[in-house]
């Protein structure tokens, strides 16, 4: 049996314990899903509005409620947490206003392929299982649910284990806002039975955000079933600085990037790549903003950086670090954990990273920053694609040429220029590489779980 628990990560302790799904509960469940579907799928865009709007009020009331409770779940400062629960209510309210337009029919030319009408129409697929991480346990879970949920979808969550009460508010938050039975429901099982839902054959698509690992599990299995998936992956973004650049609002966003919760995001910028003619000084800012971050108690308003998520996690972090430092990188800053309980880690910048050593090459999911020194924007380019992963990418300069440069050679699902990696509704997510395939949010995210139907009339 899986352990399902809410722990602590500031403390330690196990606050809430939760039995998991019999097989039972699970085939019934699925078989709700798609009962509801069947009606659902008809239920008009106007009536599906009003309930995602609801669901919005609900995140933006009890956004310091939700907020707690992320935050005694994973560890992510209070203030954060908050203002995921806010971004959350954003999306709802996005995807109200903008369904409709995503979802009207799209014309052809009639007379391009001898018709007398041609159009192309979108239409929802049926139950789609959501495989979802604890970092942000709510976003990366509406981020799925408000456009599948506008599209006529319905949607089965398998939540990450240590977020289970996450996982139940969202069922719950979906039932409130007046969604059917069944609509929206919460499996809280292990990821052992992850491939028994999905070859259900009433499930018919699958959207995972994680590990590479999960993701290749969950390929494979929907590969086999012929099911479409998307999958988020890692990240180990890079994050270039130009001498032309802004230098101190380059250094206080690549702290702010590095460390966003935690130092526990996919689109984190985690390897700092400064060009030789602005490195000293880049490097002296950013260590600067790294050491003034406050590590501290998540609930507390003045704190930066919370726990990491688990004891394995930090772990984790410290083995990368010391392999590093062991083949002879230097610690800039932090390195150490505080003598304290729960599962604390410092803002870290290592240099003298090189290519035999693990941190190079892998996710460093905390806190801790690998600085590199170029010579010019192509070595840049060079240097910030030679990685598996390619989510997101940061590049400052305000030279044009090296802004189309960057743009046109950095190979990755995102660019921000002159800013920090973040997501949107608005604007489609995803990567390329191990990252992942496939898109969220926009209108690509709804369309990733429909049926692109081409319809030809004479």
């Amino acid at each position: 049996m899986t352990t399902i628990a809410t722990t602590n990560p500031a403390t330690g302790d196990v606050e809430k314990t939760f039995d998991e799904l019999t097989d039972e509960e699970i085939d019934r469940r699925i078989g709700r899903a798609a009962e509801t579907f069947a009606a659902y799928r008809t239920t008009g865009l106007g009536r599906r509005a009003e309930w995602m709007n609801a669901a919005g009020r609900i995140l933006d009331d009890e956004a310091e409620q939700i907020g707690a409770m992320l935050t005694t779940e994973m560890g992510k400062t209070l203030k954060a947490a908050i203002a995921e629960a806010r971004k959350c209510a954003k999306a709802c309210r996005y995807y109200a206003a903008h369904a409709a337009e995503f979802l009207a029919d799209r014309p052809a030319d009639p007379e391009a392929v001898g018709a007398r009408d041609a159009y192309v129409r979108y239409q929802p697929l049926g139950p789609v299982l959501a495989v979802m991480p604890w970092n942000f346990p709510l976003w990366q879970v509406i981020r799925f649910a408000a456009p599948g949920l506008m599209a006529g979808n319905v949607g089965l969550l398998k939540h990450s284990s240590n977020v289970p009460q996450t996982a139940l508010f969202l069922e719950d938050l979906f039932r409130r806002a007046g969604f059917p039975e069944g609509a929206f429901q919460t499996l809280l099982i292990g990821s052992a039975k992850v491939e028994r839902v999905l070859r259900d054959p009433r499930v018919k698509a699958a959207t995972l955000t994680g590990s590479e690992p999960a993701g290749r599990s969950v390929a494979a299995i929907a590969g086999d079933e012929i099911k479409p998936t998307v999958l988020e992956l890692g990240g180990s973004d890079p994050f270039v600085v130009m001498p032309s650049a802004d230098l101190a609002a380059a250094a206080e966003a690549a702290a702010t990037s590095r460390c966003l919760n935690n130092g526990q995001s996919c689109i984190s910028a985690k390897r700092f790549i400064a060009d030789r003619g602005c490195a000293d000084e880049f490097e002296r800012l950013f260590v600067a903003n790294m050491r003034a971050l406050k590590v501290g108690d998540p609930m507390d308003e003045d704190t930066d950086v919370g726990p990491l998520v688990s004891e394995q996690g930090r772990a984790d972090v410290e083995e990368l670090v010391a392999d590093a430092v062991g083949k002879g990188a230097t610690v800039l800053c932090g390195g150490e954990r505080p003598d304290r309980p729960g599962w604390y880690y410092p803002p870290t910048v290592i240099g003298g990273v090189t290519r035999d050593m693990r941190m190079f090459h892998e996710e460093v999911f905390g806190p801790v920053a690998s600085l590199f020194r170029v010579d010019g924007a192509e070595e840049a380019v060079e240097l910030a694609n030679a990685t598996g992963f390619g989510l997101g990418s940061n590049a400052w300069t305000r030279d044009e040429g090296e802004r189309e440069l960057f743009v046109r050679e950095l190979d990755a699902g995102q660019v921000f220029v002159n800013g920090m990696t973040t997501s949107y509704p608005e604007l489609p997510f995803g990567g390329v590489k191990r990252s992942g395939y496939g898109r969220e949010l926009s209108a690509q995210g709804m369309h990733a779980f429909c049926n692109v139907k081409t319809v030809w009339a004479a």
